[in-house]
């Protein structure tokens, strides 16, 4: 889809209509109709109307997303919206990703850091908690500005970065912030992909995910638990498959899905035997689905 929000603005401000700019330009009838039906203009026609009226060619024609909830998201995060869905998707997501993970915020604490950039306790929080809140806050971010972009590894780690720059981990030397790991690690008993090995798994799992014609959340589901099972980073990697996932539901128009902290019991023993029984992760996926619909539902937003 595309905007004209920003030239019909800049038209107004300028006091001329659209039939006496294209007089002034010499745009063609065909040009002047694309723009009444939201149909995408030439570059070079994008660029002669933006320098007449000096504005940038993007605010004249912007791309907008099919995605509905895409779409409401990236609006509200631009006007910073509060108590919308960008706002409580920043916080309900945050809160119990990061309580899955450990953090001893509470979801108040959680929202008063999103809503106010400020916090009051005395509860002797940990720093890191508080850092990797803000950071989790911009990975969201990141991950709605580039939601329709096709996943690579450069974004992951890119997400990795945001996640962990500045905390205490960042000041190991041997942990590798925005990369991955250079140390082997268990995760609950469990063997993972050894460090010289990731770079391989990681890039088979994206190409045979990106070559996927019509992706569904049952495939985005497998990505995760096979994301989770290589475990390509020191640490951090429950937070970043969540966001990742998020980012895909986002691409696809797939529902996302929030896993909340009292499920993570569930959460946990669907990815230690995914091998062996899918049911238990999709299961509890598609509970998260359910608890973003609910969201939908209070917020009045339209959902397939």
């Amino acid at each position: 889809m595309i905007s004209y929000e920003g030239l019909e603005k800049a038209l107004k401000k300028k006091g001329i209509g659209k039939t006496e700019l294209s007089k002034k330009l010499g745009l063609s009838t065909r040009t002047i109709a694309k723009i009444a039906k939201g149909e995408k203009l030439s570059q070079r026609s994008v660029q002669k109307i933006a320098d007449y009226l000096g504005e940038s060619p993007n605010v004249i024609m912007r791309e907008v997303s099919d995605n509905r909830i895409l779409r409401i998201l990236r609006e509200e995060k631009e006007i910073k919206l509060p108590g919308g869905l960008y706002h409580e998707l920043q916080v309900r997501m945050t809160y119990n990703s990061n309580h899955i993970e450990g953090s001893r915020l509470s979801e108040d604490q959680t929202r008063q850091i999103f809503e106010t950039n400020t916090l009051d306790t005395g509860d002797g929080i940990l720093v890191d908690d508080v850092l990797e809140t803000v950071h989790h806050f911009r990975a969201i971010d990141f991950v709605i500005d580039v939601a329709e972009d096709e996943l690579t590894e450069d974004i992951i780690k890119h997400l990795h970065y945001i996640l962990k720059h500045d905390t205490k981990d960042s000041a190991l030397g041997w942990f590798a912030v925005g990369d991955y790991k250079k140390r082997a690690n268990v995760v609950g008993g469990r063997e993972t992909t050894k460090p010289s090995e990731v770079h391989k798994h990681m890039k088979a799992l994206i190409d045979e995910y990106n070559a996927k014609e019509n992706v569904t959340i049952e495939d985005i589901i497998a990505f995760h638990a096979e994301f989770e099972h290589i475990h390509p980073f020191q640490d951090g990697n429950g937070r970043v498959g969540r966001l990742i996932a998020l980012k895909e539901c986002l691409h696809h128009n797939v529902i996302p899905f929030i896993i909340e902290d009292e499920k993570k019991n569930y959460y946990y023993r669907g990815l230690a035997e995914w091998s062996d029984e899918k049911g238990w992760l999709t299961e509890t996926c598609l509970d998260g689905q359910d608890i973003f619909i609910r969201l939908l539902d209070m917020l009045e937003i339209m959902h397939e």
